[in-house]
């Protein structure tokens, strides 16, 4: 009987723990869970001149190689530093989002950092985010995924944790003091397994007047043995989101990469959003697998995207370009092939 309730119970408190973060995507959800794991964060920081462009990603993996790195992008000069650390500098509370990773903190609110690499790099410094707007989340919808954050075991997950903000604060790359303050900033995050095997991704919140923000994906997304090609699409407008998903029901017409372009149509059964972005120069990063960060991700910070939103009949609801735009394509070979499967050009 003992043996029985003590089952019960923890089975209770696993349901009650995945609920409770599932409410809350922006908090750590690798408590107790056994390898192949990783979860990450992404701070996207543009400066209010725009001459500065930067990530920053925290994040753990767990399995063979496991550690807690910082991955920082420097979409300027093109560079990427790689701050690795082992397992028991890294803490994560099970409460609210706050990851420690040595002297490193991380929260909803901002982050410090203090890192010294033994190639001689340095990053240090504290930003602030101000008036972040997360992505809606409710019971039917806890996110991005909608209901297919529901689902246990996928692949990987996917968090929004604020489209848009104002930043405060300085970080000191190598001696150089870059101020953040009045820039705008974006956050989002990934756990789960591995990341999908081929995907592409964008995200721009700077068009010609503050409050946009477009953030969209298309990945292969492994089902019941097999797969299909997933599709989220966010635009914030005006204190609106309009959502293109798998989920709602919205349809993919077109899927085309080129060497100097990445063509996105999606529609539902009033609007139609057509992205256009334009390729640049990626920055070589770290990508988790279901072994280790051996995954090879290419990131371009300096993409552009036309964005243009119209209803059924045509007519324009949006028309913008967006500037400083993450970008990345990875391993696309199947995926095209999936998207013109389905009769999608």
């Amino acid at each position: 009987m003992g043996y029985i309730l003590e089952k019960l119970f923890l089975n209770w408190s696993r349901m009650a723990s995945f609920f409770y973060t599932l409410m809350r995507p922006a908090m750590y959800h690798g408590h107790g869970k056994p390898p192949p794991f990783f979860e990450g964060w992404y701070y996207k920081l543009v400066s209010a001149d725009e001459s500065v462009r930067c990530a920053v990603i925290p994040a753990v993996i767990l399995g063979e190689q496991g550690h807690a790195f910082i991955q920082v992008v420097d979409g300027v000069r093109s560079r990427m530093d790689y701050y690795s650390f082992p397992l028991s500098e890294f803490w994560a509370s099970e409460k609210r989002f706050e990851v420690r990773i040595a002297d490193n903190v991380f929260t909803l609110d901002g982050f410090s950092l203090d890192l010294r690499s033994e190639t001689g790099a340095a990053l240090t410094g504290q930003v602030r985010l101000h008036e972040t707007r997360p992505w809606p989340v409710t019971l039917l919808s806890p996110g991005i995924m909608g209901w297919y954050a529901w689902v246990p075991a996928m692949e990987c997950y996917h968090g929004v944790l604020s489209l848009d903000h104002a930043l405060s604060g300085s970080l000191t790359f190598d001696g150089r003091t870059v101020d953040f303050g009045g820039g705008r900033g974006y956050l989002e995050k990934d756990w789960g397994a591995s990341f999908p095997e081929g995907y592409v991704w964008m995200q721009t919140n700077h068009f010609g007047r503050p409050g946009i923000c477009l953030v969209a994906s298309v990945a292969v997304i492994p089902w019941r043995g097999s797969a299909f090609p997933g599709l989220i699409v966010g635009l914030w407008l005006d204190g609106k989101l309009y959502r293109f998903a798998t989920y709602t029901g919205a349809r993919l017409e077109v899927f085309e990469i080129t060497p100097e372009h990445l063509l996105l149509t999606v529609s539902s059964r009033a609007l139609r959003l057509e992205l256009t972005a334009e390729r640049a120069e990626g920055i070589p990063l770290k990508g988790p697998t279901k072994r280790d960060m051996g995954a090879r991700v290419d990131e371009s910070l300096s993409a552009r995207v036309h964005v243009r939103l119209s209803d059924r009949r045509g007519g324009a609801l949006f028309d913008g370009i967006g500037r400083h735009a993450g970008l990345e394509i990875f391993q696309v070979e199947r995926l095209l092939e999936m998207v013109k499967a389905t009769g999608k050009r």
